[in-house]
């Protein structure tokens, strides 16, 4: 992984320099970088990078775009691991509802996205919400 973040770093500052720091090109690699982070447990880190991917991808696609909202679904996945769940809970409902306007409810990302705020409803003990995201994810399909 220690390779990885050198290539990340050199082609992150390569991007800049030729692209500028808002051009999506380097926002993916910003992006790609706080995923990296993450796995390395490096998590301000990590956090750094996905809140500035955040901010140019909603300055540069808006903040519905599904680049922004992978982002934002990663953001809501960190806050969880932090410890920081309201924030991870903010994050995921406003992937979710972007996810299921832009892709539609069945779509695995924003399934996907379903089965993240699942996990972090039974991390809060609330078992019946879990449940029901759970039962969603596995079958497409909102619970009515």
């Amino acid at each position: 992984l220690a390779e990885a973040e050198a290539m990340y770093q050199r082609a992150l500052a390569g991007k800049e320099k030729a692209l500028g720091p808002e051009h999506t090109s380097t926002l993916s690699t910003v992006h790609n970088l706080g995923n990296l982070y993450k796995d390395q447990g490096k998590l301000a880190e990590a956090e750094a990078m996905y809140q500035r991917a955040l901010a140019g991808w909603e300055k540069a696609l808006g903040p519905e775009h599904t680049s922004t909202l992978s982002t934002v679904n990663n953001l809501g996945s960190l806050y969880r691991d932090q410890g920081k769940l309201a924030e991870a809970e903010a994050m995921y409902q406003r992937a979710l509802a972007g996810r299921e306007k832009a892709l539609g409810p069945e779509h695995t990302s924003t399934l996907g996205t379903v089965n993240n705020l699942g996990s972090l409803y039974k991390d809060q003990g609330k078992l019946a919400e879990a449940e029901a995201m759970f039962q969603r994810a596995l079958t497409g399909q909102p619970q009515r």
